[in-house]
């Protein structure tokens, strides 16, 4: 994956996820947000890169024992040694996170490998193991059952959905502490200028808030006065 351009990931990294869910519901995307996933590693940073997929279907009991992972074409462990570099890893579970759809020792592998982050709309297994792990890592909630209990993995960088998001093979992720939002490949780049120019505004308001000024004609920038002190701001602090 070459799409995503260096300077539009390293602004993304800046981008708060609630700034640029704002810039996509000015286009009429209200559904980008991943809903219900939490960051494991609360201190892993930023996460930013093209989405590469991987689906799980529900398990049928038969095609689903252990001795499955033997096949170095098993779905699950291919993605995890296909996964390009700088990309995200987004998994399509179901929103069930009965089973886990992944655990420790793969999220360790996709992290040597340059990874730049996993998503599941389910469950990890190994979450105290993976909390000390320098890789973004989002989750529904720990699920210590291998996947192959409820998860039949079945296909690979195709378009899914992860927690109510449409995500395509290419699109960008980008998650935060608060979050995991999914920016179509498309507009990656106009979302990361727009979305550096509005995170340069809202860090003036917040600091003219915290000095006691009303948010009345301030945010939105209703009063001409706003945007003479703005100016200001950008001028005094480079921005």
């Amino acid at each position: 994956m070459t799409g995503l351009k260096p300077e539009t990931r390293e602004k993304l990294k800046k981008v708060a996820t609630p700034t640029l869910m704002t810039a996509l519901y000015k286009r009429g995307l209200r559904n980008q947000w991943i809903q219900d996933v939490h960051r494991i590693n609360r201190d892993a940073g930023p996460m930013v890169g093209e989405a590469f997929t991987l689906r799980y279907m529900p398990a049928r009991e038969d095609l689903n024992q252990l001795s499955v992972f033997r096949d170095r074409e098993h779905p699950q462990r291919k993605a995890v040694e296909i996964c390009p570099p700088g990309a995200v890893l987004v998994m399509d579970s179901r929103k069930n996170p009965r089973a886990a759809s992944a655990g420790s020792i793969l999220i360790s592998r996709l992290m040597v490998r340059g990874v730049a982050g996993v998503v599941t709309d389910g469950g990890f297994r190994d979450t105290p193991e993976i909390e000390n792990l320098g890789i973004p890592a989002y989750h529904n909630r720990p699920s210590a059952p291998t996947n192959l209990t409820l998860h039949q993995a079945i296909d690979i960088n195709v378009p899914i959905g992860c927690g109510d998001a449409p995500v395509f093979p290419g699109d960008v992720i980008v998650g935060d502490a608060e979050g995991v939002v999914v920016i179509p490949a498309h507009l990656a780049d106009e979302i990361a200028d727009e979305t550096t120019e509005m995170t340069a505004f809202e860090d003036f308001v917040t600091e003219e808030v915290l000095k006691g000024r009303s948010i009345l004609g301030l945010y939105p920038a209703t009063d001409e006065q706003t945007n003479v002190d703005f100016a200001a701001w950008r001028e005094r602090t480079g921005r």
